[in-house]
């Protein structure tokens, strides 16, 4: 089974930091997010989906936690990756996916693939074996 090397999977480590960042960021702010959801929203519909429920403070408060988590997740594996912050990364985003998928399977939304797929793919590159350096 071809690996990575250290510096390689450490590179794939901060680029999924990035891509945190850019994705989460609008989930960190109750302003921010309400903008956030009635883009998916319209990305939804315009999928062949429905629109998107309206969230109330409770639901938006925890879209909120979600976001904070995700973004200081993210400025710690870009601060100090590490091989193990990779791995405890892949096993966030495999639970991740699972839950997505769920919600996929549970209402069809077709916003929900632009999630799932980036978040497995992160999740197989991070699980993947690493070369012991010498």
């Amino acid at each position: 089974m071809p690996s990575f090397s250290t510096p390689r999977f450490l590179r794939f480590v901060r680029a999924s930091a990035i891509y945190d960042l850019v994705v989460t960021a609008p989930f960190a702010t109750p302003w921010t997010f309400e903008l956030n959801r009635a883009q998916l929203s319209a990305i939804n519909v315009a999928l062949g989906g429905l629109p998107l429920p309206a969230f109330d403070a409770v639901q938006t408060l925890f879209a909120l936690l979600m976001g904070s988590l995700v973004i200081v997740w993210a400025v710690l594996r870009l601060r100090g990756a590490t091989v193990q912050l990779g791995r405890y990364d892949a096993a966030a985003r495999a639970l991740f996916s699972v839950w997505m998928t769920w919600a996929w399977l549970q209402t069809g939304a077709p916003v929900l693939l632009l999630f799932i797929v980036p978040e497995a793919s992160w999740a197989v590159v991070q699980a993947w074996r690493v070369r012991r350096e010498r």
